[in-house]
């Protein structure tokens, strides 16, 4: 049996990160993946990029992720193509902060990360990714047309494609592919406002996969309030966010 823990949008709130990180020697897993979206939105940018290479020198596997291409470049086009006509102002003033906030080293690591990464374990192969396979801006959500999510999942041969992007995280076994959505460590929206992460087990003997979402609590009412203290425009809704659990805007 093979044992993965799969983290994902991070978004700057350390705490959240270092709640998963606690629970991880006794769920002992053989290799941790991190998928993206490490630095915009949180109070905490660079403990959280320190504290992800720290396990990414640790063995952790880490890709980028679509927010990671604004911090690091400034190039919203590429980052939020669905808000090509114009970013609003709040989302270029937090990213722009983030930005700052990392010297050329963090901003150089965050250029760096691959957009995929893939494992194999006997006959069962596993893609992390942050959005879709081949995208890291195109997300799995649940509203998909299912169609389109079969086409998604379909790039790859892999038979778990392991993501994150919608924030909301969740489980789907499609039989011949199983879709597992981390979910949001540090900036969840689906009414849950704990860290949530995934764990993968993968028995590659009986060909077999086990996949379930994990939650960590963590201190949201202290991180709310380093928002609110930060004072960013939007920051009064992402501080609402972390507080619920539930996307504010």
């Amino acid at each position: 049996m093979t044992r993965v823990v799969v983290i994902s949008d991070i978004h700057g709130n350390i705490a959240a990160l270092e709640a998963i990180v606690a629970r991880l020697p006794k769920l002992a897993p053989d290799q941790v993946a991190i998928l993206g979206d490490h630095a915009l939105f949180g109070p905490k940018p660079t403990e959280t990029i320190d504290l992800v290479r720290k396990l990414q020198k640790g063995g952790a596997l880490v890709t980028a992720g679509t927010a990671d291409i604004g911090v690091a470049d400034l190039d919203y086009a590429a980052s939020f193509p669905g808000l090509a006509g114009g970013l609003p102002p709040a989302l270029k003033a937090a990213v722009e902060w983030a930005s700052d906030e990392l010297d050329d080293d963090r901003i150089e690591w965050l250029r760096s990360l691959p957009s995929e990464r893939r494992l194999r374990y006997g006959e069962i192969a596993l893609t992390f990714c942050h959005a879709s396979p081949g995208s890291r801006t195109i997300g799995l959500t649940a509203d998909l047309e299912p169609s389109t999510t079969l086409e998604l999942i379909s790039q790859t041969d892999s038979r778990v494609v392991s993501v994150g992007f919608t924030h909301q995280a969740r489980v789907k076994d499609y039989g011949w592919k199983v879709l597992v959505d981390a979910g949001s460590a540090g900036l969840s929206y689906d009414g849950d406002p704990t860290a949530a992460f995934a764990v993968i087990d993968v028995d590659a003997a009986a060909n077999t996969i086990v996949a379930e979402i994990h939650r960590a609590e963590y201190d949201n009412d202290a991180v709310s309030e380093q928002l609110i203290a930060r004072g960013l425009p939007g920051d009064a809704y992402r501080a609402a966010t972390v507080r619920t659990g539930k996307l504010v805007r």
